[in-house]
């Protein structure tokens, strides 16, 4: 049986290949791991080598070692660049164009080579997390700025270019469409129901319980009922909070700890798969609506795009959510 499921965020379906469905533990795709050294003399993110980059935008320092823990600057190769102006547009009567304006920060999670964020204790990926914060509040002060995108990207299949641990924020002049139909069906539903849709979903996954790995006070970790990728893992703040920037430090600081282990489990389980982590916030200025709620997203790769997806724009996931999310819970960290 093959099962259409539709993701309620976003209202696209995914197809759930229950007839020849992968057990969690044959998504595994990095059996061998290949030892990596503290420090290398050409990688401009480690310890000792900072004058390869630009200026801190921030920096968290170690008292006892005398050295830096988390550190943020521009990008040196930036997606986006300063300057120019948001207001001209192009348009010929057909195609419409502007100019390519915004930030592009990186965010270096450790000044140790070898040590990816999943096995950095709690209290340092608070410091990365606050980083995040921090620089996003910042930059959504600034008057062209209408999106702020947070990402990670984890080994190759990922899209890392560099192997030390590290993550990026962009801004944007414009919204993208991802993020607008996003906040657009939570508003919508609000209108509807009278309720919001992440509450809602929230409510939903505690019910079934087949999908939760973990349920505190303040988020839930679960697989989404129509996870586009085997694997793909959702954490989200139970606080009415539509975008990151709006977490306060003890919640930000018990982020950090279920992050931590939640990562930990995809390194140890997985062995260290590839993965993206993205945080979606509401567009920038627009984050005062109770309706739309922020979500961090982790993608491992463990699978390809195919054809099909890309033709129809509908997903095939060939793991059953309700497995890999027991498969998570049974994992001991």
């Amino acid at each position: 049986m093959y099962e259409l499921r539709q993701d309620p965020t976003t209202q696209e379906w995914v197809i759930i290949s229950t007839e020849r469905a992968k057990k969690p533990q044959d998504c595994v795709r990095n059996p061998a791991g290949v030892k990596t050294p503290a420090y290398s003399s050409s990688c401009p993110f480690c310890r000792g080598n900072e004058a390869m980059t630009p200026p801190n935008t921030i920096c968290y320092d170690n008292e006892k070692t005398r050295s830096w823990q988390v550190r943020a600057f521009a990008d040196k190769f930036p997606a986006l660049v300063l300057g120019g102006d948001t207001l001209r547009r192009v348009d010929d009567g057909f195609f419409l164009a502007m100019d390519n304006v915004g930030f592009h920060e990186i965010i270096v999670e450790t000044p140790e080579h070898n040590i990816p964020l999943a096995l950095l204790n709690g209290d340092h990926v608070g410091y990365v997390l606050d980083a995040w914060r921090q620089r996003y509040n910042a930059l959504s002060q600034i008057a062209h700025v209408k999106s702020i995108i947070i990402f990670k990207n984890h080994g190759p299949a990922a899209g890392t270019s560099l192997k030390h641990s590290h993550s990026q924020l962009i801004t944007t002049p414009v919204v993208p469409r991802h993020i607008r139909i996003r906040y657009e069906i939570a508003i919508r539903h609000y209108d509807d129901t009278g309720r919001c849709l992440y509450s809602d979903l929230i409510d939903h996954e505690l019910s079934v319980g087949k999908r939760v790995i973990t349920d505190t006070k303040k988020f839930l970790v679960f697989h989404p009922f129509a996870s586009h990728h085997p694997f793909e893992t959702w954490i989200l703040p139970k606080m009415r909070q539509a975008s990151f920037g709006q977490l306060q430090t003890p919640e930000l600081m018990h982020l950090a700890y279920i992050l931590q282990e939640t990562l930990l489990k995809i390194h140890r389980g997985l062995h260290n798969p590839d993965y993206n982590l993205v945080v979606d916030s509401a567009p920038v200025r627009e984050d005062n609506r109770d309706q739309y709620r922020w979500q961090l997203r982790i993608i491992p790769r463990l699978s390809e795009i195919s054809g099909f997806e890309i033709g129809s724009g509908v997903y095939l996931n060939s793991a059953l959510p309700e497995e890999t999310a027991q498969f998570m819970r049974d994992l001991k960290v």
